[in-house]
């Protein structure tokens, strides 16, 4: 048929396998091409993934894609983060209002719930061990190899999305044109999957209703709840340096590393050790180019556009975001995909930069920040603020987690609010007036300054 709408996607990662049941309640014929083996059943292999905090930016793209209540069912809910003292003290601190949280999800269960829910669908076809040998773009055509086979081939289309994540074949085709603009920024750490199981009647071991965090100065430990009665747990810790991953080569290392800085956890792992040596040790960074598309037919989204450090909980639920303002998108232009492609290449970079940016500054909050009196007075001011002024005040965190505020609206406000508590600070007893009138007066002074 002359009018048949048909796309193919390059990546059955979360975003691509989401991607493909918007298009395909939209009347598309949707293949989608991915290099690892069908992880459904070949089960998601661990060690390397970091678990995901689905908030409300993410919720609202499973919603438009009519798939929430399944995807409820692998999800936590996590109204706060509880913050590990070196002497085994436990601080809550809630994230937003009551009611709001964010939702711990297994990144291989979330993907496989999604990769089932499209292939329910009948005009979605997944193609498993095909791995993109890159995109011939003037002829609007990827190339692909099947992995078992060795056989190489080529398939044509007018549209194709490159979901393919941080180290894209799609986008290293688009890296070779004069003027696409590609940086890569590897941070100074680097992270180790670690696990809790569950106890002997499958349930867990610690409070779900948070995010956990052992904050050590610029590194830290966090443990997000599983379904499944077991905590996944991520060690962020510099490569190089006094306490580092290169001082940790030895059982006795690991070992003493755990005792003097994690001690009330140890008991809750009998596989610490083993489970350190043997999980790999891998890294993060920060992708940003520009632009994300060529010639209107091929698109990046997710992270071959824009991958994101995890310390905002962010990066799914930004791919996710893509592909909500696409869809609102093919309504605006009515499915007019040069018209939909130059308006999403003109905004969403700024966002994703934004929230590249952020995600960079919360990593020192988390590692650092949380166990600092001053920011946990900060967190008192703010609540209060959110909850008296609800109108004229919103949290950064907030604007980021649990509304659809664009990510560059929340970076700008870092600086503001940054101001706003520099001037509580100079109130006399501000621990024992953080809800007091001086507090609101300096707040309306600061207010008519923005």
């Amino acid at each position: 048929m002359a009018n048949e709408k048909k796309a193919v996607i390059v990546g059955a990662g979360l975003v691509g396998a989401l991607w493909a049941v918007f298009l395909a309640k939209r009347g598309y014929t949707v293949d989608v091409y991915e290099r690892r083996s069908d992880f459904r059943q070949a089960g998601y292999i661990g060690g390397r993934s970091i678990n995901l905090a689905l908030s409300e930016r993410g919720w609202k793209a499973v919603e438009i894609a009519c798939i929430r209540e399944k995807i409820e069912k692998v999800a936590i809910p996590m109204p706060g983060r509880m913050m590990h003292g070196m002497d085994g003290s436990l601080t809550y601190q809630p994230y937003g209002q009551e009611g709001q949280a964010i939702y711990s999800v297994s990144r291989g269960g979330l993907n496989i719930e999604l990769v089932k829910i499209a292939d329910e669908m009948d005009n979605v076809r997944f193609h498993f061990n095909q791995a993109c040998l890159g995109v011939d773009l003037e002829n609007s055509t990827a190339r692909f190899q099947d992995t078992r086979t060795g056989v190489e081939y080529a398939i044509e289309s007018d549209l194709i999305f490159g979901t393919d994540g941080a180290f894209s074949p799609v986008r290293q085709s688009l890296q070779k044109l004069p003027r696409f603009n590609y940086s890569q920024q590897y941070i100074e750490s680097g992270y180790k999957e670690l696990a809790i199981l569950p106890n002997d009647d499958g349930s867990h071991k610690m409070d779900t209703g948070a995010l956990h965090i052992w904050p050590r100065g610029n590194f830290m430990l966090i443990a997000l709840p599983n379904t499944d009665g077991s905590f996944t747990c991520t060690l962020f810790l510099p490569f190089e340096g006094e306490v580092s991953f290169e001082k940790l080569q030895t059982e006795a290392q690991v070992l003493a590393f755990f005792e003097k800085y994690f001690p009330d956890i140890i008991p809750l792992m009998p596989s610490l050790v083993e489970d350190f040596m043997g999980n790999p040790t891998s890294a993060l960074h920060t992708v940003r180019c520009n632009p994300w598309h060529y010639k209107h037919k091929i698109l990046l989204i997710g992270d071959a556009a824009h991958a994101i450090v995890p310390f905002f909980g962010q990066g799914m639920n930004c791919g996710f975001e893509d592909c909500t303002i696409l869809d609102s998108l093919m309504d605006k232009y009515e499915e007019h995909w040069p018209s939909i492609i130059e308006e999403f290449n003109a905004n969403r970079p700024e966002d994703a930069n934004a929230i590249a940016d952020l995600a960079l500054l919360n990593f020192i909050e988390m590692r650092d920040k949380v166990a600092d009196p001053k920011f946990l007075l900060w967190k008192k001011v703010e609540k209060h603020l959110a909850e008296k002024f609800p109108a004229e005040f919103q949290s950064v965190y907030s604007m980021v987690s649990f509304s659809h505020v664009p990510y560059s609206q929340a970076l700008a406000a870092v600086a503001q609010q940054e101001e706003l508590f520099r001037r509580m600070l100079e109130i006399n007893d501000l621990e024992k007036n953080w809800d007091g009138p001086e507090v609101e007066a300096v707040f309306q002074d600061w207010l008519k300054s923005n």
